[in-house]
């Protein structure tokens, strides 16, 4: 692992660090903020995943989260969306192949080579992270926005007993029904939409649920409401009466000003869970 930067940051450390992925058979990139307490013994851990186009630093920067997490005493990871690399396989689109790993384990070509993002945030990050830097492994929670929003709700609807709580801003809900994730899907898993559900939160919602508290915030006058399909979510967690917390924040878009505006509550959302 290689340390790409380290900062002061409200009495912790953010650093930026690069390591040889196993799953992703190319070098990653990710962000880590530490709190003071870190130094004392392993804190709690909230990963942030983030959406299309972005890389590690999108929310490292412009989410504010930092602030919070100190105050909380807990460490954020920061993820990158995909494999990067002259070697990795990409796409002149903005919504496929690098910027867009939509959190998966591709079985198609060009894709399965580099992109299994699903294995990288569920295995072999979380690994060299427990190896290598004061983080308890047995209290994370996760959230995510757009893109990465879908991926925290089925990550922690998909690894049972991972995670202590999961909340989204503006997730892709019901990808399997929109034209942002059924473009992805296929170009990923192939044809057979049986292999895409369990990448559905809605589908997966309605089939398992979360044990665990969960907490959506969308804006109203989000630019790509209709491609996020909020409701299919909402129906799928009143038809399985899931205990959730849904929210439509009013005048709110997709930008990182709507993410910084509830990023505090969403920390503490957490916060709660992981102290629990």
């Amino acid at each position: 692992m290689e340390t790409l930067s380290e900062n002061r940051c409200f009495d912790g450390v953010q650093g930026v660090y690069r390591h040889a992925s196993g799953s992703c058979g190319c070098d990653m990139t990710f962000g880590l903020f530490l709190p003071e307490e870190a130094g004392d013994g392993p804190v709690p851990l909230l990963w942030y995943l983030s959406g299309l186009t972005c890389t590690h630093e999108n929310a490292m920067t412009k989410a504010g989260a930092q602030q919070w997490a100190a105050e909380q005493g807990i460490a954020l990871v920061f993820p990158d969306t995909s494999p990067r690399g002259d070697n990795v396989a990409d796409d002149p689109e903005y919504d496929l192949g690098q910027g867009a790993g939509f959190y998966v384990n591709a079985t198609q070509a060009p894709w399965a080579p580099h992109f299994r993002m699903w294995d990288y945030v569920a295995e072999d990050l979380p690994a060299l992270l427990a190896e290598n830097f004061a983080i308890d492994p047995d209290r994370q929670a996760i959230t995510g926005h757009s893109m990465g929003g879908h991926g925290a709700l089925t990550l922690a609807m998909g690894l049972p007993g991972r995670f202590r709580s999961v909340s989204a801003f503006a997730p892709i809900s019901n990808p399997a029904g929109s034209d942002w994730g059924r473009k992805q899907l296929a170009a990923y898993l192939g044809d057979d939409e049986t292999a895409w559900a369990r990448h559905d939160a809605s589908l997966v919602m309605r089939e398992r649920g979360f044990d665990g508290p969960v907490l959506i915030d969308t804006g109203s006058a989000d630019q790509f409401i209709d491609l996020l399909r909020p409701e299919a979510l909402a129906d799928a967690v009143a038809t399985r009466r899931q205990p959730a917390t849904l929210r439509l924040q009013n005048g709110y878009d997709h930008s990182y000003f709507f993410v910084s505006s509830f990023i505090e509550d969403h920390v503490a959302f957490h916060a709660e869970a992981l102290w629990a």
